[in-house]
């Protein structure tokens, strides 16, 4: 591959890990060279676990790339970013365009270094499987800048100075690189229990998930389809979902055995910061309750990212994720709802009524047993409400994290980037588009069973119900906007559910529509290769 220059970005130096749950710690060691330390077991695992560290750079902090302007998430009484959540307002230098380039390609100048020692260090047992996790954080990164930007820079080479000319290759070149890596991660790493560091299971299933999303580009082989399928099918490995939904997002049990991959967290890692070193996850998708200036008794929540009518309007009675994924019926003190074993006689403050209890005599009855109570009917705790008091959308807790009740970046539970069921559902998606809708609704009916939800039918079974039944499985968890941007459904269901988004929202430069996001200008400013394109939207 040619040589590309790229900004080298420092590295996390001397950073240990304790054990591959436990948290990353710094460990400076000044009188130490890279070329000296690199070269040693410890100072390689050390290099090894800051690529980990990255990816909380990558996914810990403002989620907007992620969830922002789509058919499930909408501001609320606070404003988001207006070019990311409304389109209209989308440019080069817009608020949040250039956080996910900018940690990603932090990521790849880490994972080639780590590349580059990995011939020089000295040979252990673990050495070849380390170089596959490399590899394979490597593509994740890459495979979140195409799906973005579309076509970036392809660098592989170990920087030690800065340099400021880049080309930029197209995404059909990107996407073969992703490929390779994975292919060349799955003959590295091993088959074992998932502990924190990557295993075949999760190289499969994002090599699923890479074929699939290719599949829909004009570049994507005819046989895509299958391929995700078959790797989708080889991650699940016969394994069905054996946990509850309830049980799958208990605190504490983020490290469960239907996790495929995840940015793990740990209390002791944010000790020296508890404020400023966990993550923000948490405090999105929901209303503003309070602060730490409530002692307890709520949680921090932005009042973004609020769930739509439309993500409301996805649940029935029978479905269990209804009842893990919302906080229905929020205590006086928000915590209780963990804290207490019987809640029967605690005061309640608000009530969220779902469809099904869009009644005058269940509000009647309701308020009655529970005269203290803010009870909310259905259809009125949505964001295109314009709510302007607290607690007026209905709050999401399946992040909730106990232990790290205040402020935005206090939560120390692992973030979830993969998990068994969405395995299944890329697995359903896949075998749909590849012509075979019979074996894709087998795998898209687990998951519903495990909801407590019927079986779909072939009638039902089309890529708008996957969407719908991704919404439902996967609420909050980082997959919205590239789901819609894989499927080509971004203009019609963000239009469509998105109380602030218009279709003529989309529309850019050149009769482009403004799908792929902007390369971000301080990216082209900084670049001394005059011919490197923006995108044609936002030429």
């Amino acid at each position: 591959m040619k040589k590309i220059k790229y900004i080298a970005t420092a590295l996390f130096l001397g950073l240990s890990l304790s054990s591959c749950q436990d948290y990353l710690e710094e460990d400076v060691r000044s009188n130490v060279t890279g070329e000296d330390f690199y070269t040693t077991e410890e100072g390689y695992e050390s290099l090894v676990n800051a690529n980990y560290a990255q990816l909380k750079n990558i996914y810990g902090n403002e989620p907007w790339l992620f969830a922002a302007g789509t058919d499930m998430y909408a501001e609320g009484r606070d404003a988001e970013p207006p070019g990311l959540s409304q389109y209209s307002q989308l440019a080069p230098n817009s608020t949040g365009v250039g956080q996910l380039y900018n940690s990603c390609y932090s990521a790849i100048q880490s994972a080639n270094t780590a590349i580059y020692y990995s011939t020089r260090t000295a040979n252990y047992a673990d050495l070849e499987n380390r170089i596959g996790e490399i590899k394979y954080l490597r593509a994740n990164a890459y495979f979140l800048l195409v799906q973005t930007y579309g076509g970036v820079a392809i660098i592989t080479d170990y920087i030690d100075n800065v340099q400021l000319s880049f080309n930029r290759n197209s995404a059909e070149e990107v996407y073969n690189f992703i490929i390779s890596e994975l292919e060349e991660s799955l003959d590295f790493v091993g088959d074992g229990t998932y502990n924190g560091r990557v295993n075949r299971r999760a190289v499969n299933h994002l090599l699923a998930k890479v074929y699939l999303t290719r599949a829909y580009e004009d570049f994507g082989s005819a046989s895509d389809y299958q391929t995700a399928a078959d790797y989708a099918d080889a991650a699940i490995g016969g394994q069905g979902l054996n946990l509850s939904f309830a049980e799958l997002w208990e605190p504490g049990n983020d490290l469960n055995e239907e996790t495929v991959f995840s940015v793990q967290y740990s209390e002791g890692a944010v000790a020296t910061d508890p404020y400023e070193l966990g993550h923000m996850q948490t405090s999105y998708f929901g209303p503003y309750q309070g602060g730490n200036e409530f002692a307890g008794d709520a949680p921090y929540r932005t009042y973004t990212l609020c769930p739509t009518q439309y993500a409301i309007d996805l649940f029935t009675e029978e479905d269990d994720r209804w009842y893990v994924t919302f906080m229905q019926e929020v205590y006086n003190r928000y915590f209780d709802f963990y804290d207490v074993e019987d809640t029967s006689e605690l005061g309640v403050n608000h009530y969220y009524a779902a469809a099904w209890e869009d009644t005058q005599a269940f509000e009647d009855n309701y308020i009655a047993e529970h005269p203290e109570a803010t009870f909310h009917p259905y259809g009125s705790y949505v964001p295109s409400m314009n709510p302007n008091n607290d607690y007026q959308t209905i709050p999401v807790k399946k992040f909730d994290d106990p232990d790290a009740q205040f402020g935005e970046s206090t939560s120390t539970r692992d973030i979830i980037l993969a998990r068994l069921a969405e395995t299944y559902l890329i697995a359903a998606e896949a075998y749909l588009q590849a012509g075979d809708a019979s074996t894709g609704l087998q795998r898209l009916n687990v998951v519903r069973e495990r909801a407590g939800v019927g079986h779909a039918t072939l009638a039902d079974f089309d890529i708008d119900y996957i969407l719908d039944e991704r919404g439902r499985e996967l609420l909050g968890e980082y997959h919205r906007w590239f789901d819609l941007k894989r499927t080509g459904t971004l203009v019609d269901r963000a239009s469509m559910y998105h109380y602030l988004v218009e279709s003529g929202n989309f529309n850019g430069a050149n009769g482009e529509l403004k799908i792929l996001r902007p390369i971000p200008q301080e990216a082209l400013d900084l670049n001394q290769n005059n011919d490197f394109p923006q995108n044609p939207a936002y030429q």
